[in-house]
């Protein structure tokens, strides 16, 4: 779980640097019609923060197995209305979402990390949610940020 702390605070640090780099035209660009833009893309993170964020709390006291619902993120994304939000806005909700998972993270014991979780037919725990949180928030940095 340290690994994912660390790799979680250097993203907070990283994440807000390639933005203060880029130009508004940058952060707003649509590379096709049906493409998120920069802004957009964090704010999918942000989206993702904030669903996860409820999933690992709710996991450590709700029914286990812990049955992990969807949610349609292109909706999400364009019904708040990220592109037209300022960029400082959208990295403070997306840093203050992360430091919130931190806090969690830091205070969960190896018991509670197995805990159960049903996502479809598979079968996974805590542990690998917050995992996967992290590799889809790699992910998008690395690809479209």
């Amino acid at each position: 779980m340290q690994n994912i702390i660390e790799q979680l605070h250097y993203w907070l640090l990283k994440v807000p640097e390639m933005f203060h780099v880029m130009t508004e035209t940058e952060m707003t660009e649509r590379t096709a019609s049906n493409k998120w833009s920069k802004k957009e893309y964090l704010g999918h993170l942000c989206d993702s923060a904030l669903i996860n964020l409820e999933r690992f709390i709710k996991i450590q006291y709700d029914v286990s197995p812990y049955v992990v619902s969807t949610y349609d993120q292109v909706q999400w994304v364009e019904l708040q209305g990220y592109q037209k939000i300022p960029i400082e806005e959208i990295l403070l909700l997306w840093t203050s979402l992360n430091k919130k998972i931190v806090v969690v993270l830091e205070n969960l014991s190896e018991q509670t990390v197995s805990r159960p979780c049903e996502m479809g037919q598979q079968k996974v725990t805590l542990k690998w949610l917050i995992q996967d949180y992290l590799d889809h928030l790699e992910h998008h940095v690395k690809k479209h940020l």
